[in-house]
């Protein structure tokens, strides 16, 4: 009889990628794969490629700050709680794994309800409030970052890393060079921003262009409805909205990168051996675990950091020189990290786990 295997989380796509990135495995191992997710969140469209059953459930955000919808979002949790508690029902997994995200919130309290194994994985350096919320009913919490275990509770704490899509291994440099037009040899500098975009980033990247583009070519992933329709024709200047099987190639084709300062971003980025800089999101607009994860990177030698008060255009040139000059140095520091083997680790807690 097969083993049954229930997937959530979701919100934003480094709330599903490592999900993704099981899936593969899961199937080898004879799982019958469920997700659940949002109703209509990028979780939805990603998992749509991979043969899985996938159901929607009502969410509600937790927000730390004032907002007429904290009024009306805990009922909407309440409701998720009772859909989840169904479908498990009527399901039956074997056992849950969490990737966060306010959507896992009342999937992974509506498992431990049930008495249903629960896997959590948390890849900031600190929880974030949905994985704080649901530890309490987790059997196990796995993590990205070593500092991270001291926020955990010790029994429950596993350091695991990563899971990363094995696909995004085997791009192929020459075919993203055909697919941005590129004709010459400069080195490729690669913009990513995360699914949602980092308009911040693109304002300052654009503005830079006059000085990069003698140097590099440039693959810009600027976010869904960001692009710059007055920049579609400039040489050695490529952009993409968002990007999914391609991806792939265009990481092949690209020599560095910059990038926000998501734990799963720059856990690719390290996987990849891509030299980078990374823009974390400031605390204004985040509770700032992506300055964490940053610093974390630049002090094991991975990563430059621009802090967001210091990030301008000026700046910006400065270190893509900086990094580029000395990037050997950086693939050195990242061949020889040990911070692999995220998959492995998991599949071993999901396979012993499933068998209680």
């Amino acid at each position: 009889m097969s083993k049954k295997i229930v997937l959530t989380g979701g919100g934003t796509a480094g709330h599903v990628t490592p999900n993704l990135a099981l899936i593969p495995y899961l199937k080898e191992e004879g799982y019958e794969i469920i997700y659940i997710g949002s109703y209509e969140g990028i979780e939805k469209r990603l998992v749509a490629d991979y043969d899985v059953k996938y159901y929607g459930v009502a969410t509600g955000k937790f927000r730390r700050y004032m907002d007429p919808k904290n009024f009306s979002d805990p009922f909407r949790v309440i409701k998720g709680f009772a859909q989840a508690r169904k479908i498990l029902k009527e399901e039956k997994p074997d056992i849950v794994f969490s990737k966060g995200g306010f959507v896992s919130v009342p999937v992974v309290n509506a498992a431990s309800a049930l008495h249903i194994p629960c896997i959590l994985h948390e890849s900031d350096l600190t929880p974030g409030l949905a994985n704080k919320l649901c530890a309490r009913s987790a059997d196990k919490i796995c993590c990205n970052f070593p500092e991270t275990m001291n926020y955990l509770p010790d029994k429950k704490a596993v350091l695991t890393g990563t899971p990363i899509r094995d696909e995004l291994m085997t791009g192929n440099a020459m075919t993203g060079k055909n697919l941005c037009g590129f004709t010459d040899n400069k080195p490729v500098l690669m913009v990513i921003g995360g699914s949602l975009g980092a308009q911040s980033v693109n304002e300052v990247v654009r503005e830079a262009l006059p000085s990069i583009l003698p140097y590099f070519n440039v693959i810009h992933i600027c976010g869904r409805e960001k692009v710059d329709n007055m920049r579609l024709d400039v040489p050695g200047y490529k952009q993409f909205e968002y990007v999914k099987s391609d991806l792939k190639d265009l990481f092949a084709l690209a020599d560095i990168v910059i990038s926000r300062a998501g734990a799963n971003s720059i856990c690719e980025l390290l996987a990849l051996r891509k030299p980078n800089i990374l823009v974390p999101l400031s605390k204004k607009s985040s509770r700032g675990d992506q300055i964490l994860n940053a610093r974390s990177f630049e002090q094991q030698g991975f990563s430059l950091v621009i802090m967001p008060e210091d990030f301008d255009e000026n700046e910006l040139v400065k270190k893509i020189h900086e990094l580029y000059e000395n990037r050997e140095e950086y693939l050195v520091r990242m061949t020889g990290s040990g911070q692999r083997g995220a998959i492995t680790t998991i599949m071993k807690l999901i396979n012993e786990l499933s068998e209680k």
